[in-house]
């Protein structure tokens, strides 16, 4: 097991990798009760095609989902009651590109890691309990379905992208979680859930070289082949499509307003792409920039607006949204403001307070083991060091954020989705 120190955040990780390929991450806390695991796949929503056993395969939309409720099933019985009588609190989430299993407790933490990596490791499915498990699950596709701000994003994805999964919802649909059967769960798992395609990270006052004990004891010893994958090729450097529309029960019209990006290859870079836009986001959307005062006076956006950005395996986007009586105006204000700094520049003053802003956001973000652990993951599954982000955040100068806007902030890469009031509501 190595340590490493990174002096610029006051933290310390202890990193081995097993001979079965997987990676663990631990960040010791001394004097810390609560302690916290996050176990996790490089496997989300948008891996529906993959290369496997000699041949590829098409998997319905909302399997890794699916798969991530079935999970805490085993031959005794559910891994949630074993862990909550534990004093554990456990949880899971599935996003487009990744899968974690997490729990958080002040005792018997080995004792609940065990039965982390355990469960997790060992599938059991039956097919009467998939079937029933599709009843529910449609249910909270019926719910997001409903849900303008869910039917807003995808709309917008739609609109963006030409054929990345991205675009497709990671619930998947009621007629798409027909098909999947305990044998597409036994297979997504043998391609997906392997050591050499998984990550542990840990965060609390724990002892490192028993955490690679008990993992080395308790998973596989084969780590599993590469798993290849297929996105539907290159996206272009346009727009899909200019936008779409749809009609639901809104009062005030909901927006997502998005511009596609050039995806980042694995490695410090994406880190570097991924502050950087960041950072775009704040000069152009942020509540501290001329834009938004503007928008916010004319009554054009609330408090509830947003924005963001997000890189993702073969795709990345900027985006911004929330409730506007005139989205159209948004997304041409947005638009100009764009222009006006590809002409006169971001502001320096307010460069220089954005960057230490977000700066000690992300260091005051590691206050949180949860957020900690999952950055380290989602750090290792992209190729970088998570931690490494204040150097990445120096290499980053005004310059860069205004060649950021100029070359993604356009027309041809920009698109608008809106949900509007049903027609005489």
């Amino acid at each position: 097991m190595v340590r490493k120190e990174y002096p610029k955040v006051g933290e310390t990780i202890a990193h081995a990798q097993l001979d079965n390929g997987l990676h663990i991450y631990v960040d010791q806390k001394p004097g810390f009760q609560k302690s916290y695991a996050f176990f996790a796949t490089c496997y989300g929503g948008m891996d529906m095609k993959f290369y496997l056993d000699g041949t590829w395969r098409d998997t319905p939309a909302g399997v890794a989902h699916f798969l991530e409720h079935k999970m805490f099933d085993t031959e005794d019985g559910n891994a949630l009651q074993i862990l909550a009588a534990n004093g554990a609190s456990p949880n899971a989430f599935t996003s487009s590109a990744m899968t974690g299993y997490y729990f958080e407790s002040t005792e018997k933490f080995y004792e609940n890691l065990k039965v982390l990596l355990s469960f997790v490791s060992i599938p059991y499915f039956t097919q009467e309990s998939v079937d029933k498990e599709q009843g529910i699950i449609g249910q909270e596709i019926r719910m997001v379905e409903d849900d303008p701000d869910n039917q807003v994003f995808y709309a917008l994805m739609e609109s963006l992208f030409d054929h990345h999964p991205i675009q497709v919802s990671i619930a998947g649909t009621q007629e798409s979680i027909s098909h999947i059967t305990a044998d597409t769960l036994y297979a997504c798992h043998k391609a997906f859930y392997t050591p050499s395609n998984m990550v542990l990270t840990v965060a609390g006052d724990v002892d490192p070289e028993r955490v690679v004990e008990i993992a080395r004891e308790i998973l596989p010893k084969d780590p599993g082949g590469r798993i290849e994958r297929d996105y539907g090729g290159k996206e272009t450097g346009t727009a899909a499509s200019s936008g779409k529309e749809l009609r639901m029960e809104v009062s005030t019209p909901i927006f997502q307003l998005g511009f596609k990006a050039d995806p980042a290859e694995n490695g410090p870079e994406r880190l570097r792409l991924q502050l950087l836009g960041a950072l775009a986001c704040e000069a152009l959307l942020g509540n501290s920039s001329p834009l938004y005062a503007k928008l916010y006076r004319l009554g054009l956006i609330n408090k509830n607006f947003g924005y963001g950005v997000e890189y993702y395996p073969g795709c990345a986007l900027l985006a911004a949204g929330g409730e506007s009586r005139d989205p159209a105006a948004v997304r041409e204000a947005v638009l100009d403001e764009a222009a006006r700094i590809a002409r006169e520049g971001v502001d320096e003053s307010l460069f220089n307070r954005l960057k230490k802003g977000m700066y000690g956001a992300r260091v005051q973000g590691l206050n949180s083991f949860e957020n900690l652990c999952i950055e380290l993951a989602q750090g290792h599954f992209a190729g970088f060091e998570f931690l490494s982000f204040p150097q990445a955040f120096e290499s980053i100068q005004r310059r860069h954020v205004e060649e950021y806007l100029k070359a993604v902030v356009t027309p041809e890469r920009c698109a608008l989705a809106v949900v509007r009031p049903k027609e005489g509501a």
